[in-house]
């Protein structure tokens, strides 16, 4: 007579639906943690802003007037800190692109504003920044940019 020992092991069953489970699951997180990973660039992209407002008025005390450009507030290709190139902001800022945003400083009338728009608006950002020397940050739920007419960030 043979004895029927019996095997020890998952069936395939058992494991489509474990394998089935995992994807349910996975289906479920991964588009929270894409909008978490897309406001959390948003909000690294105003605090960017931030110091960029504070590196305008470190630009102004020294040189007399705004930077008109992201270079001017960055670090030096060579040689000492200028009007050309302050040094006030790191090179990572002042080539304009940082945290999925593409920033802009421009000259105006009055002063000078900032733009921040993502690189790839709904990839790396569902809003569009503006901002001058007023200190206000306005934003812009379009893929156009922002500018002094849009809503007022809260």
């Amino acid at each position: 007579m043979r004895s029927h020992s019996r095997r020890r092991g998952f069936s395939l069953i058992e494991l489509l639906i474990v394998i089935s489970i995992i994807l349910i699951i996975a289906a479920i997180a991964v588009p929270k943690m894409n909008k978490q990973l897309m406001l959390a660039r948003e909000q690294a992209a105003i605090r960017q802003i931030g110091t960029i407002h504070q590196a305008e008025t470190q630009y102004y005390s020294q040189f007399g007037q705004y930077a008109c450009t992201l270079a001017q507030l960055g670090p030096p290709a060579s040689g000492a800190a200028g009007p050309a190139a302050a040094d006030i902001i790191p090179k990572s800022l002042s080539d304009g692109k940082n945290t999925g945003y593409v920033f802009a400083v421009g000259c105006s009338p009055t002063g000078y504003t900032v733009n921040a728009n993502p690189e790839s608006f709904g990839g790396s950002g569902s809003r569009c920044f503006y901002s001058d020397q007023t200190l206000s940050i306005h934003q812009s739920f379009t893929a156009e940019p922002a500018n002094a007419n849009s809503p007022e960030l809260k």
